[in-house]
Formats: structure tokens, C-alpha cells, sequence
């Protein structure tokens, strides 16, 4: 009997038009004004903002013009050696003399520059082709320092013009003294292959380690300048570190890559 009552009931009111209806508490409309304001922002943001990224890779500190590999013109025994580590000399300037079957040959420096190192010694018996000094092409003392970053070659393409760059030395304690400053002044057209490298470097050990996650790009890095450091380079630091640098030392560059705009991130 209950039941059929309230089966009367619906059907005169199927509707429960006469009963008041709640839409939504106070409490539901702050969150979906809250939820709206932040999907206007969202959209706002991905419409005119910009995303940042970097990229990190090996770097060397070196002169813009690189070093190269002193080898012997002949073979024979070294009798003598002429110039000494660390020294800058001219071009066709005397480095060993060697004694030969034809008599005593002098071998020569081919460019400018400095004796980073000797891989002869006197007494020693040399062949024709063997690698007998490392080179860098620094004519002048005063010539500043550069940075190469082998940057992937996937990445490399997104390096803008004038980016700046970060450079943890590794000669140079980064928790105390902080990075060293840079800026891109030119990236590389095309890969480099390990002896491309090395020739560059006048060692052909860094040419491997650089390649062996493939080819990368080379882009050189202009160090900012500073009076104020013993180095004569900006640091994120004040000071910086309290000696100078020397070329072929060994670093990590972070380049900053070109903003994107996060729309180009969250469409396909």
C-alpha cells in the first residue's frame, strides 16, 4: 500500500517541479573561479611566455687559431733539443736537431707559437713522421683565451647568436669561485670528425673523448674580459680564482639555448 501511495504521488508530481534546487554552494563556486583564472592564465602564458632550456658539453680554453703537432721531417737520432716547454718562438724557429744518415737536420716550428710539449728527448731515436712537439698558434703574449664547446650536433642548431655561456673549469673550484662567463660568437657548420679535433687541439686523446657519443659541432666561445680578477676574466664570483688560466685547460660549457614558445611545446 505504501508503495502504490508514493507511485500516486510521483505521477502527479513526475517532474518535483515545486520543489526548490540547489545549483551550487559557495564553496564549489570559489573553486571553479579559482580553476577558471587558472586556465586563463595558462593559456595566456602559453600564447606570450617563453621557455629556457641549455645544454651542456665538453669544452677546452685555447687561442682562436688552435695548436698542431710537430713531426719529424726525418729519422734518425736526436742529438740535441733546441727549445724548451712553455716557450713562444717564431716560425721556423729550431726545436731538435737530429743526426741523420746524410748528417745533422734541424726540425723546425711550421707556425708561430708555443711549446706546450716535447715528446723527444736527446738520445733518442726518432722515424720520419713521429710526433716530436705540441704547437699552439699564439704568436702574442697578450692574446686572449677562447672557449670551444663541442656541443652535440642535435642541439647545436638551436644555438642563438651572442648566447651566454657558463664555464665550470675543472683546474678551478666552481663551489668557491663560481663559473666563468662567455658568450657564442660563432658555432660550426657541419660535424667533427676525432682527427678534425685533434688537429685542432694537437692531441689526438681529446679527439676521441669528444666523439664518442658521435660527431659534435664545434662553437667557440668569447670569454668576457675583467680587471678586476687575477685572471683577467669575469666569474660569476667576485674575485674569482686567484691565479691565471692556461690554454688547453678542460671545462664544461652550458650554452643557453633560443626560448620556445611553450604553445610549440604542448602542440604536436
Amino acid at each position: 500500500m505504501q508503495f502504490r501511495q508514493q507511485a500516486l504521488a510521483r505521477l502527479q508530481s513526475p517532474e518535483e517541479l515545486d520543489l526548490p534546487v540547489r545549483f551550487a554552494r559557495p564553496q564549489g563556486w570559489l573553486v571553479l573561479s579559482v580553476t577558471v583564472v587558472a586556465m586563463a592564465a595558462a593559456s595566456v602564458w602559453a600564447l606570450t611566455g617563453s621557455v629556457s632550456s641549455t645544454v651542456g658539453a665538453p669544452a677546452v680554453l685555447t687561442y682562436g687559431q688552435g695548436s698542431y703537432v710537430l713531426q719529424s721531417p726525418v729519422a734518425g737520432q736526436v742529438t740535441a733539443v733546441l727549445a724548451k716547454e712553455g716557450e713562444r718562438l717564431p716560425a721556423g724557429s729550431p726545436v731538435l736537431k737530429v743526426r741523420t744518415e746524410r748528417g745533422d737536420e734541424i726540425v723546425r716550428t711550421l707556425d708561430a707559437g708555443r711549446i706546450t710539449a716535447l715528446a723527444a728527448g736527446s738520445g733518442q731515436i726518432i722515424s720520419t713522421g713521429a710526433n716530436v712537439a705540441a704547437v699552439e698558434k699564439v704568436a702574442r703574449a697578450k692574446t686572449p683565451l677562447r672557449a670551444t664547446v663541442y656541443v652535440p650536433a642535435e642541439s647545436a642548431a638551436g644555438i642563438p647568436a651572442h648566447a651566454p655561456v657558463d664555464l665550470t673549469v675543472q683546474s678551478v673550484p666552481s663551489q668557491e669561485y663560481g663559473v666563468l662567463r662567455g658568450e657564442v660568437t660563432s658555432v660550426g657548420r657541419s660535424a667533427q670528425s676525432a682527427r678534425q679535433i685533434a688537429a685542432f687541439l694537437g692531441d689526438a686523446q681529446l679527439g676521441e673523448q669528444f666523439t664518442k657519443e658521435g660527431r659534435p659541432v664545434a662553437v667557440t666561445v668569447e670569454l668576457e674580459r675583467s680587471s678586476g680578477t687575477e685572471s683577467g676574466y669575469a666569474w660569476s664570483s667576485a674575485d674569482g680564482p686567484p691565479f691565471e688560466l692556461t690554454s688547453m685547460t678542460l671545462a664544461t660549457g652550458s650554452i643557453r639555448l633560443a626560448d620556445r614558445r611553450p604553445v610549440d611545446w604542448l602542440l604536436p
